[in-house]
């Protein structure tokens, strides 16, 4: 699993400012509250979600703070820089299943297909790419600026739990607003 993660920092960053850039361009009348990245548990897609006050306000109360704060239901999920996060999807795939393949043949294949431990390093360390442009973004204002306010920003892997204090850790990374204490009280709320 062959990746320059130095180099993905970059493209990531830079599909994440052309994506939010678009959601303002085209929904700031929507009131913009909320942008993520989110990626898959295999480690295999980068790609952004962002979601609007006037789209939350559609979702049913009794669900009102999931709804507001789980990137997989926004309404731009998926949307905006496609051709970018296009390509670092490809990127991604061709590290994970091209190396793999250049290195192994059928016979080869066991119960499991790719190290274990490789692919864990792997994975995390995208996640850690993520938090950190966002943390970059974050730390000069970009979402801010375009916006003019605060809002709340995540990390998100679908079909994955994560380590709830290193979720509420990030939370508390991304978000130095009221966004931060409500998802940590919704956090409470959640079962064991």
């Amino acid at each position: 699993m062959n990746i320059d993660f130095n180099a993905l920092a970059i493209d990531i960053e830079l599909a994440t400012r052309k994506a939010f850039q678009e959601m303002v361009a085209n929904h700031s009348s929507e009131e913009i509250y909320g942008f993520a990245l989110y990626s898959d548990e295999g480690a295999m897609t980068v790609c952004p979600s962002t979601n609007t006050q006037v789209y939350l306000e559609t979702k049913p109360k009794q669900d009102y703070v999931y709804y507001k704060y789980e990137p997989a239901e926004w309404n731009y999920e998926g949307d905006g820089a496609d051709d970018d996060f296009s390509a670092i999807c490809n990127t991604l795939y061709n590290a994970l299943e091209g190396d793999f393949w250049s290195e192994h043949t059928i016979e080869d294949l066991g119960d499991e297909e790719v190290d274990d431990e490789e692919f864990e390093a792997f994975q995390q360390m995208l996640y850690k790419t993520c938090i950190a442009v966002l943390v970059k973004l974050k730390e000069e204002e970009f979402f801010k600026k375009l916006v003019g306010k605060d809002i709340f920003l995540m990390f998100s892997v679908t079909d994955y739990e994560y380590d709830r204090e290193e979720l509420k850790e990030m939370i508390i990374t991304l978000n130095e607003n009221p966004y931060c204490q409500e998802y940590l009280d919704w956090m409470k709320t959640w079962r064991k």
